[in-house]
């Protein structure tokens, strides 16, 4: 099964007061450490930033330059940043049977729990969605089958919730146990992300 990562990269980064992912951290961009996280799981990257934003610089070693998408509308969250990647999946380079979305201020993902992520949903047919047992909830890093979640994205967002857990809330899937993702990364490093600048300094 061909398998593409959307990374979402179009925040306003309010909290942090500036380009959180052009930020260095152990010696690159936050941005660059998801996307060489997913490069070692996904096909294909799809990179979605806002209508306005600047093309981000790659890191040096990715399998294949990422594909930009842009969301029509900036900061409309992280669900209609999935639309806009999805909508990029409609070109047949990049088009999938899986789909890895992960948030591009997520700078410790760990690529053994990613594959554990869309393993969920390639040994299970049934289900669109996938996500990681965290308390409290966490709705990144998410596995989907885009066939079966694009149009009810598109209803979700018709009726203005923006959230993923509306999205989850409608569509068929299943928490990868605690158990077992925690096997593969037992600090939980998968679900750091980065929302103020006290986050980066101690990530």
């Amino acid at each position: 099964m061909r398998t593409t990562a959307i990374v979402l990269a179009g925040g306003a980064a309010s909290r942090f007061g500036g380009d959180k992912l052009a930020a260095e951290l152990r010696g690159r961009p936050v941005l660059h450490h998801a996307l060489l996280a997913v490069d070692g799981v996904a096909d294909r990257t799809v990179v979605v930033v806002g209508p306005d934003d600047a093309v981000p610089a790659w890191p040096v070693g990715l399998r294949a330059e990422p594909v930009l998408a842009r969301d029509p509308v900036a900061f409309q969250g992280p669900l209609a940043g999935i639309a806009s990647g999805l909508a990029a999946l409609a070109d047949p380079v990049v088009a999938s049977d899986l789909a890895l979305v992960v948030a591009g201020d997520m700078p410790s993902l760990m690529p053994e729990v990613l594959r554990a992520l869309v393993g969920v949903l390639a040994a299970e047919p049934g289900l669109a969605a996938a996500w990681l047992e965290a308390e409290p909830f966490a709705p990144l890093p998410l596995a989907i089958r885009p066939a079966a979640v694009a149009a009810p994205i598109r209803e979700v967002l018709a009726r203005e919730r923006r959230a993923l857990r509306a999205l989850l809330d409608v569509v068929p899937g299943r928490a990868l146990a605690a158990s077992a993702w925690r096997a593969l990364d037992p600090a939980g490093a998968t679900l750091v992300d980065i929302d103020t600048r006290e986050d980066l300094a101690g990530s």
